[in-house]
C-alpha cells in the first residue's frame, strides 16, 4: 500500500477509536500532534512519513486508554500488519510509540531515533501552553480528580502505577509533568516552540493562585 493510502487509512482508524474521547486524547489532539510532528520533521530533515504515521497512531497504544499497554501495542502492530506497512517502517513506528511517553519521568533514559524525538516533542508540545492547561483540566475531570487542593504533595519519585492511578489534582500535575517538559524537548525547533507555551503556563498559575486566594 502506498504511503499516502496508509496515512488516509490511519486517519480513519484513529477517528473511529478516539473520536469520542473526552480525556484530552481525542482526534483533535492527534491532529495537532501530527501537524507539529510534520512541521518539526521538515525543519529537522527527518522522515516525514514515519513521523506522521507514528503521530497518528501513538495514543492507540496508550496504557491509559487500553486494558494494558501490551494490549494497546498489539492493537497497533495488528493494524500495521493488516495494512502492509514495510517491516523497517513498522519497527520504527512501534519503537517510537513504545518509548515516547513521559510515564512519570520513567522513560527519561530511552534513546529515540530522530523521528522518535520529533514525535515525542510534538506530543509534549501539545501537553503545554493554553492547550495543555485545557487538556489537564479535562483529564483530571475524567479521572474524578479535583482542580486544586491546597497542600497537595508534589510527587517526584513514583512508579508508573502510582503516577497514573494515585489520586492527585490538576494543579499538582503542572509540577509533576507540564513545567518539566520545556527542558526535556529534543529538537531545536521544539525547544523554540516550547518557550512561549511554558511562559503561558507560568502566567496561568500566577493568575490561578491570585484568584484562588481572592486577590483579584
Amino acid at each position: 500500500m502506498a504511503d499516502e493510502s496508509i496515512i488516509r487509512e490511519a486517519e480513519f482508524f484513529v477517528k473511529s477509536v478516539l473520536g469520542g474521547d473526552s480525556s484530552g486524547h481525542d482526534w483533535w489532539h492527534i491532529e495537532r500532534v501530527r501537524k507539529l510532528a510534520i512541521r518539526i520533521a521538515q525543519e529537522e530533515n527527518a522522515n516525514i512519513f514515519i513521523c506522521e504515521l507514528a503521530a497518528l497512531l501513538h495514543d492507540i497504544a496508550d496504557g491509559k486508554l487500553n486494558e494494558s499497554e501490551s494490549v494497546g501495542m498489539n492493537r497497533v502492530l495488528t493494524w500495521l500488519d493488516d495494512h502492509g506497512v514495510l517491516e523497517d517502517d513498522k519497527k520504527s513506528v512501534l519503537d517510537i510509540i513504545q518509548n515516547m511517553s513521559f510515564k512519570g519521568g520513567l522513560n527519561h533514559d530511552k534513546v529515540l531515533s530522530l523521528e522518535g524525538q520529533i514525535v515525542q516533542d510534538a506530543d509534549r508540545l501539545d501537553a503545554i501552553g493554553a492547550i495543555g492547561v485545557a487538556r489537564t483540566m479535562a483529564y483530571a475531570g475524567s479521572r474524578g480528580n479535583l482542580i486544586h487542593v491546597p497542600g497537595t504533595g508534589i510527587r517526584s519519585e513514583m512508579t508508573l502505577e502510582e503516577y497514573r492511578n494515585q489520586e492527585s489534582t490538576a494543579i499538582a500535575h503542572f509540577y509533576e509533568k507540564l513545567l518539566l517538559l520545556k527542558d526535556l524537548m529534543n529538537t531545536a525547533t521544539a525547544k523554540q516552540l516550547a518557550e512561549k507555551r511554558h511562559a503561558f503556563m507560568e502566567e496561568f498559575l500566577k493568575e490561578f493562585y491570585a484568584e484562588w486566594d481572592g486577590i483579584f
